[in-house]
């Protein structure tokens, strides 16, 4: 196989360290496991000489990993958009179709298998007219496997890269809306616990299924943990659009590290959070850190100036910010990193072990939006979305179900 060529739909993959599984019971990274997929699944896995015989009796292809790394496909759960598109464009009569296609492309083509489309904040109708579109996008595409919207019930003034003008806090008459628009098919909901109302929605979104994460918020330590108690369950990108850790205010950072149902976003471009900080996060709260992307439509292109929402954006060496009337730096606008770029700097910059930072990039996200009850994702009978990872993390060949 050459650099990410596509893995056959049947195949034996060994002399490979498959990076699946309970973490507890992980053997150790050595690169004497195998796995056997056809017609769409993993119909096999084992240790040592097992593949010969596997490989005698099959018709498909048999790859040497050559020591690397089996991982299953990667999911993100917060993503804006790609290849000059974003979610919202979906919602367009006429091109919304390839728009969609072009945030898919660009993310697969890096290793995700499975991604959630996240919406910023709009008025409710707008918003409204996004979910209805995306509820037809899930439907169609098993590679979208549900929305977030983040926003509009977010603070004011941790906005980040989201229109003031449309921020509002979470009525029940807004809250119904949003679930009627979506119909099933939110994942996950952001919301600010500070804004009237917030505890109330957060138990009504729970109750409907959808995961509330806290975020764009001033809350302290206090009223995120009650938020956390309410029955969110998600920290939208730690350490941005919320109050860092102090040693007399510990805010949300904390609250979600002592909160053990919490998975915490984490954005590792080393931008939005330096290394030592991300190592710490994972530290705080060992296999409950998700990697995302937070992409936004320059994701995959080169710098220049896009939109994110309808705030204006200049990507300038691959960091989005939005463009201020005076010139001056606006506030980071999403970003244009990738799932596999986030693994490789997890392993290579933070200093994740391979397993955790696979981890962190498929099985604690999916679990996150409910869509993983299972430890292993690689297990027989699973689908054959998976990956094929040099020793650099670097992928070296794919195979996507979806």
């Amino acid at each position: 196989m050459t650099q990410t060529e596509q893995i056959p739909a049947e195949a034996v993959i060994h002399n490979a360290c498959i990076l699946d599984g309970d973490r507890a019971t992980f053997a150790e990274e050595t690169a004497d496991t195998w796995i056997a997929i056809a017609q769409g699944s993993v119909t096999a896995r084992g240790r040592g000489d097992g593949w010969k015989n596997r490989a005698a009796s099959a018709s498909g292809d048999v790859i040497d990993a050559a020591g690397g790394f089996v991982a299953p496909a990667f999911v993100d759960i917060h993503c804006h958009g790609a290849g000059g598109a974003s979610a919202e464009d979906g919602a367009g009569a006429e091109d919304g179709a390839d728009a969609i296609d072009a945030i898919l492309d660009v993310h697969r083509d890096h290793g995700t298998g499975r991604l959630a489309l996240s919406f910023v904040s709009d008025t409710i109708d707008g918003l409204c007219r996004s979910l209805r579109a995306g509820a037809g996008i899930v439907r169609d595409r098993a590679m979208v496997t549900g929305l977030h919207a983040e926003g509009p019930f977010l603070s004011p003034d941790f906005k980040g890269a989201h229109a003031p003008e449309v921020l509002t806090s979470p009525t029940p008459e807004a809250v119904e809306a949003l679930l009627e628009a979506a119909a099933g098919t939110l994942a996950q909901v952001t919301i600010a616990p500070e804004l009237p109302g917030a505890l109330d929605a957060i138990n009504r979104f729970t109750a409907a299924g959808v995961r509330v994460a806290i975020g764009h918020t001033a809350a302290d330590f206090e009223l995120a943990a009650a938020a956390f108690d309410a029955g969110a369950s998600i920290l939208t990108h730690a350490f941005n659009a919320m109050p860092g850790i102090h040693h007399r205010a510990p805010g949300p950072v904390l609250a979600a590290a002592e909160a053990e149902h919490v998975t915490v976003e984490l954005i590792n471009d080393g931008v939005h959070v330096v290394a030592p900080v991300a190592r710490m996060l994972h530290e705080l709260v060992p296999g409950r850190l998700a990697l995302i992307t937070d992409a936004m439509a320059a994701t995959g292109l080169r710098d220049g100036n896009y939109h994110l929402g309808s705030l204006p954006v200049e990507v300038k060496d691959s960091v989005a910010r939005l463009v201020t009337s005076d010139g001056s730096p606006g506030a980071i606008a999403g970003s244009t990193l990738t799932m596999d770029k986030a693994v490789q700097r997890a392993v290579a910059e933070v200093g994740l072990s391979p397993f955790d930072a696979v981890q962190a990039a498929s099985l604690v996200p999916l679990r996150a939006v409910g869509g993983a009850d299972a430890i292993n994702l690689l297990a027989i009978g699973m689908p054959a979305d998976l990956l094929l990872l040099d020793d650099d993390m670097s992928i070296r060949g794919s195979r996507m179900v979806g």
